[in-house]
């Protein structure tokens, strides 16, 4: 353990990486006794390894009964520091990255990343961000805005909406998306769907948005704004959060953005980003590409650390795998829909191959069934036990 803990001395770190390292050595000094007791046989001789390997040990190797209650929050925050370092490091490699490097990345680590969730989501987005805001179903919604909740039945939304940039925290920007989704539409409509994306657009953006929330005690905030951009031109926006804005401006070599810096975004972030190599020589060869390239610019998020348990902490795969009810709880206790919404929810589970005729004429009885706040899966699965 002691050949990993100074094993980055040896190492030529930048500058940033150094302070990194030392910040993360601090932490791990408070527990070095814990560490010591760790066996440890990998020694990557690079920074991001390293940090991979550390992490591994603090998180799954470390013996926890022996630490004390007062040692848990170094603990913890070792381990954020350690996400935030990979994060960076792995963000850092897209100043010099090409194309094919960025591709080969995201295939090797289509699992770890959740590649096929990410990609279903803006499959999803896609096909209804022509609509306005304000005519979708609250679910779509909600999908567009970026917050997952337990009415997004898996069977129809195979992701979590929160992928790419979570607005879940953002109270007061989900509050005016309830009340002024007319006016949030007036926003997007500035940005073209299609062809260049000028400042002028984004700045016309930005002075509707800020208008959204005059006469509210809230303020407006970056974040969202940017899921909202980036929903509606996945291919020139790049979203950001809170939690995550560090590791992207250390990575970019841009100062930090605070949550109310909207010029600076459009400047520092998305410019800097679209002269990127990988970005600027962005093509297809294949069908995977293909999908990537209509969304480049949200690739920086596959970049962040994701947990080993990454899948199982998705909403959407907490929402498939969550206990079923019985038949009668769940017509019953369930959450109930409006009929507009339940019927975007059946025709679209109907529309799936695997779905017989002699189920889908069942459609309004089972649009019944849902809008009562049974799921459109477990509806279609009676439907199918009872008729065949």
């Amino acid at each position: 353990m002691k050949k990993l803990l100074i094993s980055p001395s040896k190492m030529a770190l930048a500058e940033q990486e150094s302070l990194i390292y030392q910040n993360i050595l601090k932490q791990a000094t408070d527990i070095s006794l814990n560490l010591m007791a760790v066996k440890v046989e990998n020694h990557p001789d690079d920074f991001l390894g390293w940090a991979y390997e550390l992490l591994d040990v603090v998180t799954e190797r470390l013996n926890f009964e022996l630490l004390e209650q007062s040692q848990l929050p170094t603990v913890k925050k070792l381990q954020s520091l350690l996400k935030e370092a990979i994060s960076f490091l792995q963000l850092k490699t897209l100043r010099i990255a090409p194309w094919p490097v960025i591709c080969e990345y995201l295939t090797q680590n289509k699992a770890r990343i959740l590649l096929d969730e990410h990609l279903s989501l803006m499959a999803h987005v896609s096909g209804i961000k022509d609509q306005p805001l304000h005519t979708m179903s609250k679910e779509d919604r909600l999908a567009f805005a970026g917050k997952h909740s337990a009415a997004h039945d898996p069977s129809v939304y195979t992701f979590d909406a929160e992928l790419f940039a979570s607005t879940k925290g953002a109270k007061a920007f989900h509050q005016q998306l309830d009340d002024q989704a007319h006016a949030l539409d007036t926003a997007l409509a500035h940005i073209p769907l299609e062809g260049e994306v000028s400042i002028e657009h984004y700045q016309a953006f930005v002075m509707a948005y800020l208008h959204v929330f005059v006469g509210s005690e809230d303020k407006p905030t970056l974040a969202p704004a940017t899921r909202l951009l980036a929903m509606r031109r996945p291919d020139v926006f790049t979203p950001i959060t809170s939690a995550k804005t560090d590791a992207l401006c250390s990575a970019l070599n841009i100062a930090k953005l605070t949550n109310r810096d909207f010029e600076r975004y459009w400047q520092d972030v998305v410019q800097t980003i679209s002269r990127l190599p990988w970005y600027t020589m962005a093509h297809a060869e294949s069908e995977l590409e293909q999908q990537l390239v209509h969304i480049k610019a949200l690739l920086p998020c596959l970049f962040y650390h994701f947990d080993k348990d990454a899948n199982e902490q998705s909403n959407y795969f907490k929402l498939l795998h969550k206990p079923k009810r019985s038949a009668s709880s769940s017509a019953t206790t369930g959450r109930k829909r409006s009929k507009e919404s339940a019927e975007q929810l059946v025709d679209r589970a109907l529309a799936h191959d695997d779905i017989p005729e002699h189920i889908r004429v069942k459609r309004e009885s089972i649009i019944k069934e849902v809008e009562k706040g049974r799921s459109v899966a477990d509806t279609i699965s009676l439907m199918r036990a009872i008729f065949g």
